[in-house]
């Protein structure tokens, strides 16, 4: 029987899953448990759906080799995969003003999954583990530096584990090391996030303190002057709750257009929405940014690879963040950029000095591969 990992995903109202072989990427099953706490009661009665789901497939218990947890935050003390007992579970909720949609859900998760599979090791992976060494000019904010030390303000990043496994996953598709390559890797989803890589190891990524930073996402508007925050609590009377509120659900697209996901955003494009319009051009924009920032950044880029739901099913976004940009020897193939296709693909002409790719990420796969590493 192969050694299988069940992987864990919680969000508020989801659980996402996942039986994987780390050694062959195979899937035994994968699931989607929705409407936690509104149809499904709490993440208990959900691991029980799953449980369910395990055992209609043909997975019990005993051939869970172990169970990995995808969590968002581990602050400046969980750089790597840590074996979970119940200091890490209370350090990680500690973590959650960090971020406030994602460590909650994860611990909901991680305590009702020791419930769920009491003799099984358990293992987090921290989406900010992979940033945890960037450049200090790169982590570092200019604001009063006892004061940053003291509150532990830097940036740490997050989607760590997919721009680890997407770079991984260029240079083998390239037949080339990793440390001979400068990447851009720009994971576009409902979260959305850019990284630099060089040599295997970011040297910088769009997302901050916290995952509100940087790209235009589903509901959260990336950069933002500070000042706005200022103004909005002096003179609109919005406090701190109404302002996360704010940056973390009526803002980017949804802000925007009054939609959150991408496809809808681009029926009302092809419609000739308005709103629709202008959140496509500001998210394109600040994409465009990045990558001209990163490019710089790198020395000149040798692959930007575009990856998670948006990334890889956009043509016509990917086309407009990358057009006109031949004298940074960046360009895109009409033909290649709109073939279907569902594996890791280059969509830049042969002869452009900078590869481009679509490349499918795989955080279960890559968590898979972190738990029976670390308990190797």
């Amino acid at each position: 029987m192969p050694v299988h990992v069940l992987v864990l995903n919680a969000g508020s109202s989801t659980l996402k899953y996942q039986v994987v072989d780390p050694s062959t990427g195979d899937v035994a099953v994968r699931g989607l448990v929705e409407r936690i706490g509104a149809v499904v009661a709490d993440h208990d009665a959900a691991l029980g759906l799953m449980h369910d789901d395990l055992e209609r497939h043909g997975v019990g218990t005993g051939d869970l080799a172990a169970v990995g947890h995808r969590v968002v935050h581990g602050g400046a003390r969980f750089t790597d995969p840590m074996l979970i007992d119940d200091a890490v579970v209370e350090a990680v909720e500690g973590l959650s003003d960090l971020a406030p949609l994602h460590n909650p859900p994860a611990v909901a998760g991680i305590r009702s999954a020791r419930r769920e599979f009491p003799g099984r090791p358990q293992v987090a992976v921290f989406d900010t583990g992979f940033f945890a060494d960037l450049p200090a000019a790169a982590a570092t904010y200019a604001i009063d530096r006892e004061l940053a030390a003291r509150a532990g303000i830097r940036r740490y990043g997050a989607h760590g584990i997919s721009h680890r496994y997407v770079a991984e996953t260029v240079a083998a598709h390239l037949d080339q090391a990793p440390e001979s390559l400068r990447q851009v890797v720009l994971h576009l989803g409902n979260g959305a996030s850019a990284s630099a890589v060089r040599g295997g190891a970011p040297i910088d990524t769009s997302m901050g303190l916290t995952p509100l930073e940087g790209l235009v996402m589903g509901t959260r508007g990336g950069d933002l002057d500070p000042g706005v925050l200022v103004h909005l609590l002096r003179h609109e009377g919005l406090d701190a709750d109404r302002l996360e509120d704010l940056l973390h659900h009526r803002s980017g697209l949804q802000g925007l257009a009054g939609m959150s996901d991408f496809r809808d955003l681009e029926e009302a494009l092809d419609a000739g929405d308005r709103g629709a319009r202008l959140a496509y051009e500001v998210c394109c924009h600040r994409l465009r940014k990045y990558v001209g920032a990163y490019h710089a950044l790198l020395g000149g880029a040798d692959v930007i690879t575009f990856t998670a739901g948006v990334g890889e099913g956009s043509p016509r976004l990917r086309a407009d963040v990358l057009r006109d940009l031949d004298r940074l020897g960046i360009a895109v193939d009409p033909e290649l950029n709109g073939a279907p296709g569902t594996g890791a693909r280059r969509i830049s002409p042969a002869a452009s000095a900078v590869t481009v790719l679509v490349v499918p990420t795989n955080e279960e796969l890559a968590i898979a591969r972190e738990v029976v590493r670390l308990l190797a």
